[in-house]
């Protein structure tokens, strides 16, 4: 999801905000503890309100590297005080 959201953050503009609205993650093989991961996401659909980003995570290793996730995250983009009043209304 950090991934993504970095993909989108230059885009924004001051009176936006964007909240995730889907996640799916397919796990392809494991990482072993202390390897290094690389994570890669790619903005592949985006419309007035949505951008859908494709993510890879990676088993970094000497001898090259490894896929071992992949996924999408989909995020919404509404102004500010759109998210502030729905945030405002869960809370009640």
């Amino acid at each position: 999801e950090l991934a993504a959201r970095q993909v989108l953050l230059p885009h924004l503009e001051a009176h936006e905000e964007g909240i995730g609205a889907h996640l799916s993650i397919d796990h392809v093989a494991p990482a072993p503890l202390g390897h290094e991961v690389r994570i890669v996401a790619e903005a592949v659909a985006v419309d007035a309100t949505t951008v859908t980003c494709e993510v890879r995570a990676y088993d970094v290793r000497p001898d090259g590297q490894r896929l071992v996730g992949r996924g999408r995250q989909v995020q919404r983009v509404l102004p500010k005080q759109t998210l502030a009043n729905l945030f405002d209304r869960a809370r009640r």
